[in-house]
């Protein structure tokens, strides 16, 4: 009888080393699944805008001739403080393929922070972060994550001349500006059915092109 118990016992234990063995390998499918999407979702920059210097509106600036003599009486006062705000809005586009087709599973995530490193002309210029999660549907559709840019560009390039801010400053905030001067340095961290996951190393994000 003891012998029969004993038996019993043993291949209770055996079943529920296979049982635990079993989800631990379909868990482990499923998180490399899920890491191998991760590693799909692409990045851009998509476009940026509200460009206000020193409280000046930069969106409707041709040339150095559009600022009238008050605006560079302000933005001298300010260059000679070593005050000069810049601020504007720059969206990122975020790509997710992973829509069920092509041999890969549908996987919804969330952006659950983002910090990055800003860079205009190759310089560094501000870090930043999203102040709340994105979502990110796995629909092969894109979203797009704003973030609020802030920094004094006179401190950043104390170097220059007031005009060759001014004309740096058209060539990405003007009438014809065009978001190829700026560059991020990232490391998303998604949220997951398994918990948040990092990327291993950073990503660099630039307009036109999916990273």
């Amino acid at each position: 009888m003891q012998s029969k118990k004993k038996y019993i016992t043993l291949r209770s234990t055996r079943q529920i080393i296979l049982t635990l063995l079993f989800f631990s390998i379909i868990t482990g499918c499923s998180v490399y699944q899920t890491m191998s999407n991760i590693s799909r979702v692409k990045y851009k920059i998509h476009s940026a805008k509200d460009y206000n210097l020193l409280g000046i509106e930069l969106g409707s600036k041709k040339s150095l001739k559009d600022f009238n003599s008050l605006e560079i009486l302000k933005l001298s006062s300010g260059l000679i403080r070593g005050n000069l705000p810049l601020t504007f809005l720059l969206n990122v586009e975020a790509l997710n393929p992973n829509d069920g087709t092509g041999g890969y599973p549908r996987t919804d995530l969330t952006i659950d922070s983002f910090p990055y490193r800003l860079y205009l002309n190759d310089k560094e210029t501000m870090t930043g972060n999203i102040r709340e999660p994105v979502i990110v549907p796995g629909k092969g559709e894109s979203v797009l994550i704003s973030l609020e840019i802030q920094f004094d560009i006179a401190k950043s390039f104390k170097e220059k001349s007031m005009d060759d801010i001014l004309a740096l400053l058209l060539q990405v905030g003007g009438v014809k500006g065009s978001t190829t001067n700026l560059k991020l340095i990232a490391n998303p961290v998604l949220g997951t059915p398994f918990g948040k996951i990092e990327y291993t190393a950073e990503i660099t994000i630039i307009d036109k092109t999916f990273n």
